[in-house]
C-alpha cells in the first residue's frame, strides 16, 4: 500500500523537522511526504533549506506553497490532489511524532478491508492519552475525545472504541480512496478545528466505516502551531474563537434540528469554562465565536494573518 503524508505547515519548521526525522524511522516504507505551507512564500523557502528533497529510505519529500492560508482544511485537501495516485493518505499533525510502527499498523488495519478509515493513539508529552477517537454529541455540540488521560499503557480493547466513535482525531487519520472519491474533499470554510469531526460525519453519512489502530501509536504535541494547547486563560484568540464558531456550525451542517438546544448548551459551556478561571479575554473571544456561527460566518476571521 502506497501512502502519501498530507502535512500542512504554518511557519513551524521544526515542528515538520522533528515530523519526519520520526517518519525516517518507519517500519512502512512505501510512502511519500507532500506538504502544504500555508504561510507564504518565506515560510516555504525557510522548508526547502532544512527539508531534504528525499528521506533516507528514499522516500521523496514534496513541498509546495498555498494559494494564501487555506487553513488545515484547504492544506490537506491541496496535499491530496498533488499526490492523486497514493493508494491511501495518511492526514498528519506537523507537531506530531508517530513510533516506527505507527503507519505499518494504521495500513494493516486499513488493508483488512471492513473500514475505510482509521484512527490512532494519540498521546501527549506527559505519557498520557490524548485520543482513541472521537465522539460527537449532537444535543450539546460538544466533542468528547475518548481515553482522555487514561495512561498510555491502559489496556484498550478495539472494538469498544470503533462502536464508541463517530470521528477520528485528526491529528493522525489514515483515509482510504474510497473514503476521499465517496466523501468528498474537507470543508474549507471552517478553516481550522472541527474539519476532520465534519468530514467523518458526513462520511458515515455516506457509508463509510471508521476504525481504531491501537498499536497505532503518536506522540502529540498539541496545539504546537495555533496555542490551542495552552491552559484555558492563556489560550489565544484564534484557537478560542474558531473552536466555539465551528461547533455551532458543524451543528448547523449536520444535526440543524439540534441547534435550539446545542447553542444555548453550548453558552453555558464556555461561561463554565472560562468564567470560573476568571479569563475574561478568553470568554470575550468565545463568546464572539459563538455569535459568528449563529450568524453562520464561516471562513477565516479578519485578523488572521494571510
Amino acid at each position: 500500500m502506497h501512502v502519501a503524508v498530507a502535512i500542512v505547515g504554518f511557519r513551524n519548521c521544526e515542528d515538520i523537522v522533528r515530523c519526519l526525522a520520526s517518519l525516517e524511522r518507519s517500519s512502512h516504507s512505501d510512502f511519500e511526504v507532500v506538504v502544504c505551507e500555508n504561510g507564504g512564500a518565506a515560510a516555504l523557502e525557510a522548508l526547502q533549506r532544512v527539508l531534504p528533497g528525499k528521506l533516507a529510505g528514499g522516500q521523496p519529500v514534496s513541498l509546495f506553497l498555498a494559494d494564501g492560508n487555506t487553513g488545515f482544511a484547504g492544506g490537506v485537501n491541496r496535499c491530496i490532489s498533488a499526490s492523486a495516485e497514493a493508494d491511501a493518505w495518511w492526514v498528519l499533525n506537523p507537531d506530531t511524532e508517530p513510533h516506527p510502527e505507527a503507519l505499518e499498523a494504521l495500513a494493516a488495519r486499513l488493508a483488512a478491508g471492513d473500514c475505510d478509515a482509521v484512527g490512532a493513539t494519540l498521546y501527549l508529552p506527559n505519557g498520557t492519552v490524548q485520543s482513541y477517537g472521537g465522539l460527537w454529541r449532537g444535543w450539546l455540540g460538544r466533542p468528547i475525545s475518548i481515553g482522555h488521560g487514561k495512561p498510555l499503557d491502559a489496556p484498550v480493547e478495539r472494538g469498544t472504541i470503533e462502536r464508541q466513535q463517530n470521528y477520528l482525531n485528526g491529528a493522525s487519520m489514515l483515509i482510504g480512496r474510497r473514503f476521499w472519491e465517496v466523501t468528498g474533499p474537507m470543508r474549507e470554510d471552517y478553516f481550522l478545528y472541527c474539519e476532520e469531526v465534519e468530514w467523518c460525519l458526513r462520511a458515515l453519512a455516506r457509508g463509510m466505516r471508521l476504525a481504531f489502530e491501537p498499536r497505532a501509536l503518536v506522540l502529540h504535541h498539541q496545539g504546537a502551531t495555533t496555542g490551542a494547547g495552552a491552559p484555558a486563560d492563556r489560550r489565544p484568540k484564534t484557537p478560542v474563537y474558531l473552536g466555539e464558531r465551528n461547533r455551532i456550525l458543524l451543528t448547523r451542517d449536520c444535526f440543524p434540528g439540534r441547534l435550539l438546544v446545542a447553542a444555548p448548551s453550548a453558552l453555558v459551556q464556555l461561561g463554565l469554562r472560562y468564567g470560573r478561571l476568571g479569563a475574561w479575554a478568553q470568554l470575550w473571544y468565545a463568546l464572539g465565536g459563538w455569535m459568528a456561527g449563529l450568524f453562520d460566518r464561516r471562513g477565516p476571521p479578519g485578523w488572521v494573518a494571510n
